[in-house]
């Protein structure tokens, strides 16, 4: 049985019982400090020793040459609520005590990740250069804080209690809030509109944190028709979380994830190098792109913008994220794609002002109460991959009734029809680009 037969196979049984599915896309790997990355199907062939010597790709569309030297996140704090964040050299000295919610036993403080979910999102958002490796976070400068909220997906940690959940998932972004965490990601998702959860993330809202969750994950993406069935994934469907998509190494959506009014913005989720939490380095999603890595840049980038505009809101930092995003359209928001790819540094340097094309401005006075996330109704979100000892990016595990799911599967791709060339030279704020007003540009 082929790995996506099986992942199908999976999701059809748990479709069936009325249950909701956890994606488990396992690593490419590289083979060792002096080779080029390879696609290995074990997770076994990523360990201490391994090393992948080349810069993330995604680093370079992100714009993080341009972001930098303006800021590398410092005095943002991200809370990753998953399956924990484990010890590993790239996040040395950057992850904060945080707290375990699952009666496993293990470490109390978040540091566990026999998933290596949460690992992967912690190396994408802030890992450190080491000797040997290319790897490192789009905001280095930020700080982690490991919420761990699920052990697994494997049948007999779900039936022991340890698996997902919505009401963890929810104690879990409330104490994320409580911490003072600037930026909760949350790539996990859950079908389920649930009350408790809802008011997790308003309260997280109402603390001064940005949600960014991811926007779901098709299981059968040789159906495109799904796009109207699937239903609606949460949190990424309530109002103000930032919904996002995935984009393939191609530059396009794909049909394997959720599409609709939920997704805000996109961003790269395919052949991810990131941490991995037995010490060394790993590229997972080479398959397919998924939510979870998309979701984890993109909360990068919103800590980016948060640590250049500690004064703004949660709301004012996702409407430069969402207002300078590339879309072919400047004034449409895509279900498929949302606002269009991230761009970190263009949502720093923007200028808000009534110029400005695209969603709705919480700066501007006419429109207090906007929310640039807001949508007319909420829709599908589902997130991302962990490690599986026989896939590379789209195991799948079972959960309960009313579970979350991590979708690995998943991944939406999008159209870019440009791209800023990192040695060009910068201006004050970005100019053109389908921003503004043939009359209003700076």
């Amino acid at each position: 049985m082929t790995l996506r037969s099986r992942a199908a196979r999976v999701a059809a049984v748990a479709a069936a019982a009325g249950i909701l599915l956890i994606g488990i896309p396992s690593p490419a790997s590289a083979a060792g400090p002096s080779k080029t990355v390879v696609a290995a199907t074990t997770q076994s062939q990523c360990t201490a020793s391994t090393r992948v010597p080349e810069t993330p790709a995604a680093l370079s569309s992100l714009q993080s040459s341009s972001a930098w030297p303006l800021t590398k996140g410092a005095g943002v704090t991200v809370a990753i609520v998953d399956s924990g964040v484990a010890a590993n050299p790239h996040l040395d000295g950057i992850v904060l005590p945080g707290v375990n919610l699952v009666p496993d036993g293990t470490d109390g403080a978040g540091r566990t990740d026999n998933y290596a979910h949460g690992t992967v999102i912690a190396g994408q958002i802030a890992a450190q250069l080491i000797s040997g490796s290319g790897v490192e976070g789009l905001a280095p400068d930020a700080k982690i804080l490991p919420v761990r909220v699920y052990a697994g997906v494997e049948k007999q940690l779900v039936e022991a209690g340890f698996g997902p959940n919505t009401a963890r998932l929810a104690e879990g972004i409330r104490y994320a809030a409580d911490q003072g965490a600037q930026i909760i990601n949350v790539s996990i998702s859950t079908s389920e509109k649930n009350a408790t959860l809802a008011d997790a993330v308003a309260y997280a809202q109402q603390r001064g944190s940005l949600v960014v969750a991811s926007a779901g994950n098709r299981t059968n993406n040789d159906s495109p028709e799904q796009d109207d069935k699937d239903g609606a994934r949460y949190p990424a469907g309530f109002s103000g979380v930032i919904g996002v998509a995935a984009v393939g190494s191609e530059g396009v959506v794909t049909t394997a994830s959720i599409h609709g009014p939920h997704v805000s913005l996109s961003a790269p989720g395919q052949a991810i190098a990131s941490s991995w939490p037995l010490g060394g380095d790993c590229v997972v999603g080479a398959d397919e792109p998924a939510t979870s890595w998309a979701t984890a840049y993109v909360s990068a980038a919103a800590a980016l913008v948060a640590s250049a505009h500690p004064s703004e809101t949660p709301a004012q930092w996702a409407y430069r994220l969402e207002a300078t995003a590339v879309r072919a359209q400047p004034d449409t928001r895509s279900n498929v794609s949302g606002w269009g790819v991230v761009q970190p540094y263009d949502a720093i340097v923007m200028v808000p002002g009534t110029g400005l094309r695209g969603p709705k401005s919480p700066f501007v006075a006419a429109s207090p109460s906007a929310s640039p996330s807001a949508t007319p109704e909420a829709v599908a979100v589902v997130i991302g991959p962990g490690p599986d000892a026989a896939a590379i990016t789209t195991a799948t595990g079972i959960g309960v009734a009313g579970l979350i799911a991590l979708g690995a599967i998943g991944a939406l791709a999008i159209y870019v029809s440009r791209r800023r060339e990192e040695t060009a030279p910068r201006r004050a704020a970005p100019t053109g680009r389908g921003l503004y007003g043939p009359d209003e540009q700076e």
